[in-house]
């Protein structure tokens, strides 16, 4: 809506005016001819822009413009254009004799200090555009006195002014342009002095840090302002009502305003706005029901994305029939898309990503024959994409990724013959794929088609009719080899082949192709064979081959992500690891076969992730690891490393993740680990360590979460300063050689004293959105070795078994409600067990064995309905079983070794107890088989659901591990695993949808 320059000097001045070439017939003032050239000694002019400025008639010169009968100088057009060298230098006083000049362009120079005060004294002045010309400081307020001006434009990133009472003056003003000039100190009355100028059409204030409104005016006078830009400013403030009186408005733009409050109805009467932009907004809210229920008679832009837009569309959008640009992504929007959206003939763009839309995609899509972009992604929409979409044309981009689509990929999208981006990924489709989905696609340049159900059937001699710079069809079905089609592809950047079910070994002709990619994805199938070393392709690529069954070498591409984990590679790391992969962030090399030492030169590498656990590298940790500055991410589990832990690994202070369990370290922890004020996971388990246990280990590690140190030979009293590990959600301490009491003060533990109900993935090395390390642990439960992943920030333990504690087991540990596994077995705890060991009702594993408890089981034990193993065998235990709820599903084991205890499951019969003399079983029954493991009382239930129908069969899993959670260690193992192996290339594609998603 901007009016150019160029028609304000045709409106300005036409019929007035002679232009330099065209001068013969007059001549210029001699005075105005010395005063130019007097402005042209205080210029810098590199470029000999105003060669021509010589000889007497300055009406022929470049940038002069004159009267056509008197010759006074009109016009001085001295803009700097791209690609020429700015003037530079003085503006003279000697510019203010030119007593006619009607028209000033100096912009896009680079004049210096502040804009002169006497060009007030141009008082015919109409233009006048000094943006970014150089000029910096205060504007002048005498500019005020420029009566006759329509057009100002001081655009510039350093100027400022204080107080805009000058403005007021400028009576004639149709145009003021002060985009990026600091008003800051203006405050809400910025908008007093414009409203007192009835002739201003066109107000421009992006970037001017301005703040507030004034809700009261008396009398609004913007009678003809129609464009109003006021982006990008810090208002944080409800807009007036008055904006929406302003009938003559055409184009409104707001955005990235801090606007709060709600999104004033009004604007959709406005009766000649025709574009409305106020994205960007974050705490501006309406109901789009009421909001898109107004006329909204020309509106033809409207973008409202990034605000807070509730409710559901109403069916009168389709009234909106002028529109061409619709933008409410990134909203609460919910609901069906309404069918009158066909009535939209005029629609070109429109985007409703990230929403929260459901239901499926009206058939009345197709109807939108000008529809040249369409992005649906990231919302909850359903059932099949319709056959019409088929009709769309002109349609250059189709986004629907991230929903739950189902069905078949209509052969209408083959039709699509301008189709430049094609996004269907992250649904549920299935079906066949053929050569006719991609019929007359031969503008196509991005394919995703990624974690879908699709099986790609083409012919082997099948040649694509596009081109594509992108290629992503992780999880689709391309076939048993790797696919031979790929070879007539000239410019791919991106390609995923992830989870394809692809067999055998890559063709030759492929790495000759690899020179063009940035992004290599093939993980998850069962390629094989060697990989060519180096291969060539892109420096800053991203290559992930892992989860296949590639041998050999290991090979040294010069990239910044390289993933070869959980393959067969063999042999040793090369020594010149850290020259040969420079730029290298992301190296993980894990579930390997890998030998031989770490070579010192990884120390030259910046990386944030290094993984190379799960081999069989041997030798020591090298020094040099600690130069790896940037390091998040530190993984060597799993191999055969010795010698100590080295001091370095202190110097690496963003570190958030160590894992050094299962090697054969020894010596002490090294105290500069306490610099490591990031950490969240330190992993020392399964190894040789010795000494006490760090006092600071409880004060240095705010955020840690994980702390496992067990099976070492570390000793002595555990340091009471743990407790202030608030963060801590998983203490292993088992198998070692501590002694002394276990802390009261434990109980401070706070993130144990809650449940954890919302599941985090523990993602670190997010420099990639696509591609992180996942967290994991070993833990130990009811003597079960489980590794989680996905499931780790739902998990609470603690485990000191295997140690020398003695004393009592204190009662305050029964604050910790959030608990879910705690194991003290194999110690020499006595006292008894707390009558308040009922508050932990999260408990899902409970082992005291091997101790020197005694006294009774508590009867409010039977109220942890999560118990799924208990194990107090081996104590000096005495009394009833508790014999309720979950305490009737465990076997004899679970209490034997107890001279003092009675009742089921045990065979000694107590003498008080009324509930053990058979009668409760049926006749000739007997009582279950003490080896049975509770699994008799489970298959009444299994019974039971096939009795009572389909309902029971949905409540039968929670029932069953309800009542018999000694199932539930194995069942989340398999849960996690397998979200795992399913979830961990849809992660990375959702990463990837929501990076665009937010563009």
């Amino acid at each position: 809506m901007e009016t150019f320059p160029f028609l304000w000097i045709i409106c300005l001045l036409s019929g007035e005016l002679i232009w330099g070439g065209f001068a013969q017939l007059v001549h210029c003032n001699a005075a105005e001819r010395e005063a130019l050239l007097d402005l042209k000694m205080g210029l810098n002019d590199s470029w000999n822009r105003l060669s021509s400025w010589h000889g007497t008639n300055c009406c022929q010169w470049s940038g002069i413009a004159c009267d056509n009968t008197t010759g006074a100088v009109l016009a001085v057009d001295l803009p700097n254009s791209s690609g020429r060298q700015p003037l530079g230098g003085e503006i003279r006083p000697s510019l203010a004799k030119l007593k006619s000049l009607k028209y000033l362009d100096l912009s896009g120079n680079k004049f210096s200090g502040k804009i002169p005060h006497f060009f007030s004294s141009l008082e015919n002045l109409q233009y006048l555009n000094l943006s970014f010309a150089g000029f910096s400081g205060a504007i002048p307020p005498n500019l005020g006195n420029l009566s006759s001006l329509q057009f100002l434009d001081v655009s510039s990133f350093s100027s400022n002014v204080d107080n805009l009472e000058w403005v007021s003056g400028l009576v004639s003003l149709k145009y003021l342009n002060m985009y990026s000039v600091d008003l800051s100190k203006v405050g809400g009355e910025w908008i007093e002095p414009l409203n007192k100028l009835p002739l201003l059409s066109e107000l421009h204030l992006e970037f001017c840090v301005l703040s507030g409104f004034i809700y009261s005016i008396s009398s609004v006078n913007f009678t003809s302002l129609k464009v109003l830009n006021l982006r990008d400013n810090s208002f944080k403030a409800n807009l007036p009502n008055w904006f929406v009186n302003i009938s003559s408005l055409v184009s409104v733009d707001i955005r990235n305003g801090m606007l709060t409050g709600r999104i004033p109805l009004g604007f959709g009467e406005l009766p000649n706005l025709q574009s409305l932009k106020l994205n960007y907004n974050f705490d501006f809210s309406a109901s789009c029901f009421q909001l898109f229920s107004r006329s909204w008679k020309k509106i033809q832009v409207l973008d409202l994305s990034i605000t807070e837009l509730h409710g559901r569309l109403p069916a009168l959008l389709g009234n909106m029939t002028s529109l061409i640009q619709f933008d409410l992504h990134f909203n609460y929007i919910e609901g069906g898309i309404p069918s009158s959206i066909g009535k939209l003939s005029n629609l070109q763009y429109i985007d409703l990503s990230l929403n929260n839309l459901t239901g499926s995609l009206p058939d009345s899509i197709g109807q939108l024959k000008n529809l040249v972009e369409l992005r649906l992604n990231n919302n909850l929409l359903q059932g099949s994409i319709p056959s019409s979409i088929g009709n769309l044309q002109r349609l250059t981009t189709l986004t629907l990724a991230s929903n739950k689509l189902n069905g078949a990929l209509p052969d209408s999208i083959g039709l699509l013959s301008e189709l430049s981006s094609l996004d269907v990924s992250l649904n549920k489709l299935t079906g066949v794929i053929s050569e006719a989905h991609f019929h007359s696609l031969g503008k196509l340049e991005n394919i995703s088609l990624s974690e879908n159900s699709f099986i790609l059937n083409v012919s082997s001699n099948w040649v694509p009719p596009f081109q594509v710079i992108a290629l992503e069809m992780g999880s689709c079905h391309l076939g048993m080899s790797f696919p031979s089609w790929l070879k007539s592809q000239k410019q791919v950047h991106v390609l995923d082949f992830s989870g394809a079910g692809i067999s055998g070994s890559i063709p030759n002709w492929f790495w000759d192709m690899t020179s063009s990619l940035a992004i290599l994805n093939v993980s998850f199938n069962s390629l094989e064979g060697h990989i060519p070393n180096p291969f060539n392709i892109i420096s800053y690529a991203s290559v992930d081959l892992s989860s296949n069954q590639f041998k050999g070498p290991i090979p040294l591409p010069n990239v910044i992500l390289l993933d070869l984990s959980n393959n067969q590679f063999s042999g040793s790391i090369p020594e010149n690891i850290g020259q040969v992969m420079s730029v290298l962030l992301f190296l993980s090399l894990s579930g390997n076969k890998l030998t031989g030492a770490i070579p010192a030169s990884i120390g030259e590498i910046s990386l944030d992730v290094l993984d190379l656990s799960k081999n069989n590298l041997a030798g020591s940790i090298p020094s040099s690891i600690g130069n790896c500055s940037s390091l998040t991410v530190l993984d060597l589990q799993k191999n055969n490393l010795s010698g100590e832990i080295p001091n370095s690994i202190g110097q690496i202070t963003g570190l958030q993740t160590l894992h050094l369990g299962n090697n054969q370290l020894s010596g002490k922890i090294p105290s500069s680990l306490q610099n490591l004020s990031k950490l969240e996971t330190l992993d020392f388990g399964n190894n040789m360590l010795t000494g006490n246990l760090p006092r600071w280990i409880g004060e240095a590690f705010p955020r840690l979460r994980i702390l496992s140190l067990r099976s070492n030979k570390f000793s002595g009293e555990l340091p009471l300063a743990l407790s202030n590990s608030s963060s801590l959600q998983i203490l292993d301490l088992a198998e070692n050689q501590l002694n002394g009491s276990i802390p009261a003060n434990l109980s401070n533990l706070k993130a144990m004293t809650q449940q954890q109900n919302v599941n985090h993935y523990l993602l670190y090395g997010t420099l990639f959105d696509d591609h992180n390390y996942q967290e994991n642990i070993y833990v130990t439960i009811n003597g079960l070795g489980l590794t989680y992943t996905r499931t780790l920030s739902l998990l609470t333990s603690i485990d000191m078994s295997g140690n020398n504690l003695s004393g009592e087991l204190p009662e305050a540990i029964t604050k910790l409600v959030g608990l879910e596994v705690l194991n003290l077995s194999r110690n020499h705890i006595s006292g008894q067990i707390p009558k308040s060991i009922s508050e932990l009702r999260q408990l899902l594993s409970l082992d005291l064995s091997g101790n020197r408890l005694s006294g009774p089981i508590p009867q409010s034990i039977s109220s942890l309905t999560f118990l799924g193993n208990l194990n107090v065998s081996n104590n000096n235990l005495s009394g009833i079983i508790p014999s309720t709820n979950q305490m009737s599903t465990f076997n004899a084991s679970s209490f034997a070794g107890n001279p003092g205890l009675c009742g089921d499951p045990l065979t000694v019969k107590c003498s008080n107890d009324s509930n053990n003399g058979g009668d409760n079983y049926p006749d000739g029954g007997g009582k279950a088989d003490q080896t049975d493991n509770g699994n008799g009382f489970i298959d009444k239930w299994f019974y039971m659901s096939i009795g009572v129908g389909f309902a029971a069969g949905l409540l039968l899993p929670y029932l069953v591990f309800a009542m018999k959670r000694s199932w539930g260690g194995v069942y989340f193992a398999f849960v996690d695993g397998t979200a795992y192996r399913l979830s961990s290339e849809k992660m990375k594609a959702a990463a990837r949808r929501r990076n665009r998603g937010a563009r």
